[in-house]
Order: structure tokens, then sequence, then C-alpha cells
């Protein structure tokens, strides 16, 4: 057996991220990665003769700016581009709603004066509210222990701390707070604004990544958790990463191995070690066995617990509550490689609105129906698209004169029902996805060439998110801050000694961000300090 200070299962971006933190620390430390490349859902691949695109990950606006610094990445070669416009939203009926710098305001104004006073409030209230929130992020929530201790005089400072915090919320700033995280989107956006395309601007980030209607309770802490991000030092702006999702994850791989950190590929873990109640290195796939003083997970805290560690080794009432772990995305994620760009109906010809993140969702009640739909039936007969063009901005990814695009598409059953198999529909909802931005832009299917697709089924074959949940695990209220992934748990521990929580599965959640293993990074050097001292 081999041994080395800390084994990290997963070199998704955030096992890169904690991994590089350790190694800066002193650390020895080793990654290991099922798949065959780094980077887990954040990778750039080619999936057409000529054609490269991000496979999974799609976009940039959630890579903490500290995260950044501290590796190094820009100096490892990472350039995020921001998009030229924002946002677009095409109507059926030729109208549209065209978002970024400078065009907002101008564009709601076409639709709605009431929207267009309305704007200026509400969007403050959120950006507000995220100003606060943000510093959360790179830090560990409230944690939840029995008894009394070294560790519950840690925890009481630490909630003393985070209250500390929200003081400086004003009080009706503290009511907004809690209408965004027990509310659902589409009560709060009925009672701002009048027009749907405006609701269905901020109503699509309540449903992203979140198989929900946009009127489900809690859905508007979803469309508040995308309000977090920037894009070079721009709050609430987002981009595009040169080179796709990859040139992240590439750039935090260099970061890491250049201060020493090993990463093995093609090297999947069968099970973790457990002896005497602590986790003391993993069992490859292979029958290789490592070991180490510490584990952390960057995959998904159900897969964790339900496949990687035997059912005896763990808490019975742990074990039962993870078990129950929310997961489902909704998610029907795909990759075309198009002959031309796109002409909308509503805005016809070349534009900035191409570099943008296109919805095709013309109203909070269009994505309700989509919601309900796939629920009874497996997937939206007319579902939430949309659609990115990154080789509007990066001409690294595509042949000259010719484009990829980004599907991101919602509602779709992680589990279609009456026990079908996503194998038997994957191209037949393709078709459907395709068509659906063919009715916005005519001739769009026709210039499809080459498509990669991606059902609920495959994302959880190929990069670990159950339910294609891209979010390890939904952002329901029961599943976040102190109770994520469970209240006693939610200092990036685990039941077992030596266990760590690194990945999205743990605070803050979903998003490439990098946060979740910056944190786990600072619990498993705290809990070093305390073992080893500075003999390390």
């Amino acid at each position: 057996m081999s041994e080395t200070d800390v084994i990290i299962i997963g070199a998704g971006h955030n096992g890169l991220t904690c991994a590089a933190y350790l190694a800066m620390a002193g650390l020895r430390v080793r990654v290991v990665e099922r798949r065959k490349v780094v980077g887990g859902a954040a990778v750039t691949e080619e999936f057409h003769p000529g054609f490269r695109n991000s496979v999974a990950a799609y976009t940039v606006s959630l890579l903490n700016p500290q995260v950044i610094r501290d590796l190094g990445l820009t100096e490892q070669g990472l350039r995020i581009v921001e998009r030229r416009a924002q946002n677009f939203l095409p109507a059926p009926d030729g109208s549209y709603l065209l978002t970024g710098e400078g065009r907002t305001k101008e564009s709601v104004a076409r639709l709605s004066t009431h929207d267009a006073n309305a704007l200026d409030g509400f969007s403050r209230e959120l950006e507000d509210i995220a100003d606060v929130l943000r510093q959360f992020v790179l830090r560990a929530p409230p944690n939840l222990l029995d008894g009394f201790g070294t560790n519950a005089i840690r925890e009481a400072v630490n909630a003393f701390q985070s209250a500390n915090i929200l003081r400086g919320l004003t009080l009706e700033q503290s009511r907004s707070l809690l209408d965004l995280f027990t509310r659902s989107a589409g009560e709060m956006l009925d009672e701002r604004f009048e027009h749907d395309l405006v609701k269905a601007l901020f109503g699509f980030d309540a449903i992203v990544g979140n198989y929900a209607s946009p009127y489900a309770a809690g859905s508007a802490y979803v469309m508040l958790h995308h309000a977090f991000g920037e894009v070079n030092g721009k709050k609430g702006v987002w981009g595009h990463a040169i080179g796709g999702m990859g040139a992240i994850t590439q750039a935090m791989a260099r970061a890491a191995q250049g201060r020493g950190v090993t990463i093995d590929t093609d090297a999947g873990v069968r099970e973790i070690i457990v002896e005497r109640d602590r986790a003391v290195g993993v069992v490859l796939e292979n029958g290789t066995s490592l070991r180490a003083k510490y584990v952390a997970a960057n995959v998904n805290p159900k897969l964790l617990y339900t496949r990687l560690i035997a059912a005896d080794a763990l808490p019975p009432d742990f074990l039962a509550r993870i078990r129950h772990w929310k997961n489902g995305s909704g998610t029907f994620r795909m990759n075309v490689a198009l002959d031309r760009l796109p002409s909308f109906t509503a805005l016809p010809g070349d534009g900035d609105h191409l570099t943008s993140g296109i919805i095709l969702a013309p109203s909070l009640g269009y994505m309700d129906r989509a919601y309900l739909d796939a629920r009874a039936l497996g997937w939206s007969r007319e579902p939430v698209v949309e659609m990115l063009i990154p080789s509007t901005l990066d001409d690294t990814l595509a042949p000259t004169g010719k484009h990829v695009a980004s599907l991101f598409c919602q509602h779709v059953a992680p589990e279609l029902p009456d026990g079908k198999s996503w194998d038997d529909h994957r191209e037949e909802v393709a078709d459907l996805m395709i068509a659906t931005v063919d009715k916005y832009a005519p001739g769009f299917a026709a210039s499809v060439l080459g498509r990669q697709i991606l059902s609920p089924l495959d994302l959880e074959r190929q990069f670990g998110l159950l339910g294609g949940d891209i979010f390890h695990g939904a952002l329901t209220l029961n599943q976040l801050f102190s109770a994520r992934p469970m209240l006693g748990h939610a200092d990036y521990r685990g039941p077992l000694k030596g266990l760590y929580h690194c990945g999205s599965g743990a605070h803050p959640g979903g998003g490439v961000t990098g946060a979740p293993g910056h944190n786990a990074a600072q619990a498993i050097l705290r809990d070093h300090r305390s073992l080893f001292g500075s003999r390390g």
C-alpha cells in the first residue's frame, strides 16, 4: 500500500481546488479520478470532427474570485471574457428582451413602463442580499453538534460571527431574505412585474438545474443562488472561459501539480477503507489500495455513502437520512455543431444577442407547464431551452465560419415513468430540443452538422451526477447552509473521522465555484494542525 497525507476522490473543479490549497500548506496530496481526463463535469472535448465544446458545465460566473487569485489561475493561462450581451429572450409573437450593460432598462421599457420603473429596485434588492451572503461562501456555516466541548465552543463562535454578518441587512432586507429562502420565485416576480418576458428573465434562474416549477416554494433561493457570481470584477455578469470550461480545470490541475499534487486518471474508487471508525484510504477499481491520513470526497453525498462505504461502517440514523438525499435537476444537455449561426425571427441576423444566454421560455406559465408535463409524461412537450453559442466569443472551438452551441434543456424527469429507459428515448427528446429552437430560429435544425446528447442517465454514468443533478443535491431549504449535506455535518466533516466533503454536496452548493473545495481544505488543515502541530 502507498501512503500520503490526503487522498481526494474526484478531479472535478472542487477536488482540484481542495488539492491545491492543501499542497500550498505543505501536505502530500493525491487525487484519484475515475475518468481518463481531469475536470469532472467542467471539461472541454471534441464531440464532432473539428468541433469542441464544454461538455456538461457550460458557462462562467460563480467561480470564486479569491480561488482564482489564490491558485493563480490567470497565470496558469485562464482567460474569461464577458458575453457582449447577457440574455436574450425571444417570444413567439416576435417581441424580445435583450439584457446587458446599457441595454436592460431600455429593452424592458419597450415592453412595460411599469416593469422598467420596478427593475432597479428589484435588482438592487437581490444584489444587496447577495453582497451579504457572499461573505458566507468561503466559510463553513454554523454546525449543530450534540453535547458540549471544544468543538461546540468553536461552533458557537461561528454562529455568533454568522449572526454578525447578517446584521449588515436592514430589517426590510431581512424580510426579503426570508422571502427568498422560503417563497416561490413565481409569487415574488408576479408581485413586482407585469410582462411575461421580464418575469421569465428572473424566473429562469429559479429553475436552472432545479427540477421544479417556478411556483414551487423555495425556488426563489435558486434564483438568488445564481446572483452570487461575477466575471472580471463585475457582479452579476456571466462569461465564457476561452477554450471552454475545461480551461478552468486544466488551469487548476496545473496549479495543483505545480505544488506537488499527484493526479491519477482512470483510477476509479471501489470503496473507502474504514478502520476503527476512521477513513484511512481507498481501494481503487483495479484493486490497488492507497492509504492516507485523510480522505476528501468530491462526489455526490448519496453516492459516497451508499456506494463507496460499507453500510455497517456508518451510523444507522445517518445512513437512513442520506439515502433520502434529494437529487434530480431535470436537465437534458446537448452540444451541437453548426454550419452557420442561427437567425431568430424576433431579432434576425448576427449581433451581440448571439453571444448571450438565449432563453427559450417566454413566461412563468410556460415553465410551470413544462415541469408539470415532465412529471406526468417524462419530458415536457414544450421544453425550456437555454442556448449559448460560445464560438461567437471563442474561435478555438469550431472551424472558421462554423459554430458550436450548448443547449441546456429543462424539464425532463430524472427517471422516466413506467420503467422506461432514457437509452430508448434519448434521440427522440434530442429531436424535440432541436425542433424547439427551430421554432424561434427557423432553419436551425437544418444547420446542425452533429450533436452530442446527455440525458440525465448519461450525466449520471459519465460524471456521477445522480439523477443528472448538476448541484450534487437539490438546493432546497432542508439541504442548504447548516443542513448541507445534513445537520451535524455542515463543517465538511463526515460521520467517520478522517473523512471530508469537498464537493458541491457541501456548502455553498452547486455551480463551478471552487468554494466547497476551498472550505474543505481549511477544515482538513485545522484538524491536521490539531493532530500534528507543525510536524506535518
